[in-house]
C-alpha cells in the first residue's frame, strides 16, 4: 500500500502556498481559485501540456488509494519511453503522447498537477512486477488487457483499441503480406509483450525478443530480422519518425484493448478510474487528448466501451 507524504512536507507546502497568496498582486488567483477581483480563472494552475483542469481539494473516502494519493500529492506512473505517439521521452526527460495524456487526466481528477506526476519507464516485461512491488500506482503503457495478466493485476478501461500489425523494410523486399508469411522467419518484438507471444506461438515466427520495440528497428534495418510486429499505432509512429525506411502492412490481425494497470483487488480505485474515463469519453476530453497526441498521425477513433468486470 502506498505511504502518504510526511507531515513536515505537507506543512511546508501549506506555508509556501500561504506565502505566495499573501504576496500575490491584485487580480491574481488565490488558493480557492478565485482572484482578487472575484473572477474564477478559466483553468487551474499547473495543468500541464494537455490543458487539464486540476480538481481542487477533491474528497475521497478515508483509507482509499485515491485519498492516499491525493494526500501524498503525487501520482507514480509507469509508461513507455520509446513509443512515438503514445509514450516517448521528450528532450527534457518527460514522456509525451496519448498514454501520458491519459495518466495526466487521472492525476488531474486526483487533484495532482502534471509537474507532480512521477514517471517511471515501464517496458513490457516489467509492468506487472512494478505494480506488485509498489513501484508505481498505475501503469499506462500500451498495456493490452488479457486474462493471464488479470491473474496478477487489475485493469481499468479499456481506453483504446489497437490491433497487431507488421512493419518491413521499405519496398517489402521479402514480399510479406501477413503473419502467415512469417513462419520460420526471424521477427522482432518486445520481450513479455502480447504481440511477441502471438507471432511466435500462433504463427511460428523465430522471435528476436528485445527490451523495447524501438530496439527492433536496427535489426530490421540491417536485415537481422525480416519484420517487426506490435500494435498498429506503435508501428505507425515508427514509420512516421523514420520516413522512407519502413513500410506498414496495414492489416491488423488481433484486437488489443489497452487498459490502465493497477494493483490486484483495488476495486474502489478501478471504479474511480473507469468513472474518469467514461466522463472523458462523454465530454470530448478523450477525443481532444487523442487528437493532440496520436491524432497528429492517426485518425481519431470512437472511444471504446469500458469493461467493468
Amino acid at each position: 500500500m502506498r505511504l502518504t507524504r510526511k507531515t513536515t512536507l505537507a506543512s511546508a507546502a501549506a506555508m509556501l502556498l500561504l506565502g505566495l497568496t499573501a504576496c500575490a498582486p491584485a487580480g491574481s488567483a488565490g488558493p480557492g481559485g478565485i482572484d482578487d477581483e472575484g473572477d474564477a480563472p478559466s483553468t487551474a494552475t499547473g495543468n500541464g501540456p494537455y490543458n487539464l483542469e486540476i480538481a481542487e481539494n477533491p474528497e475521497f473516502e478515508a483509507g482509499t488509494t485515491m485519498a492516499e494519493i491525493a494526500e501524498a500529492g503525487t501520482l507514480r506512473v509507469g509508461t513507455k519511453f520509446d513509443q512515438p505517439l503514445f509514450g516517448l521521452q521528450g528532450p527534457d526527460g518527460t514522456p509525451v503522447g496519448f498514454d501520458v495524456a491519459i495518466a495526466a487526466l487521472i492525476a488531474a481528477e486526483l487533484g495532482i498537477a502534471f509537474e507532480d506526476i512521477e514517471w517511471t519507464e515501464a517496458q513490457s516485461a516489467v509492468r506487472e512486477s512494478f505494480l506488485e512491488s509498489d513501484q508505481v500506482d498505475i501503469v499506462v503503457a500500451t498495456y493490452t488487457i488479457n486474462d493471464a495478466r488479470k491473474e496478477r493485476i487489475d485493469f481499468a478501461g479499456p481506453y483504446f483499441i489497437a490491433g497487431q500489425d507488421i512493419i518491413v523494410q521499405a519496398g517489402n523486399p521479402e514480399g510479406i503480406t501477413g503473419p502467415e508469411d512469417l513462419a520460420g522467419l526471424p521477427v522482432c518484438s518486445a520481450e513479455g509483450s502480447t504481440p511477441a507471444a502471438t507471432i511466435a506461438d500462433e504463427y511460428g515466427a523465430e522471435l528476436l525478443a528485445a527490451g523495447g520495440y524501438s530496439d527492433c528497428l536496427d535489426p530490421l534495418r540491417n536485415g537481422q530480422v525480416v519484420a517487426v510486429t506490435t500494435d498498429n499505432v506503435i508501428l505507425s509512429g515508427f514509420v512516421d519518425q523514420n520516413p522512407g525506411e519502413f513500410e506498414l502492412l496495414g492489416e491488423t490481425f488481433t484486437e488489443e484493448p489497452y487498459g490502465i494497470g493497477l494493483p490486484l483487488g483495488d476495486d474502489a480505485f478501478r471504479t474511480f478510474i473507469n468513472d474518469v474515463l467514461e466522463e472523458a469519453f462523454a465530454n470530448g476530453t478523450w477525443a481532444r487528448l487523442y487528437e493532440e497526441t496520436a491524432g497528429t498521425v492517426l485518425e481519431v477513433p470512437e472511444p471504446p466501451m469500458v469493461d467493468r468486470y
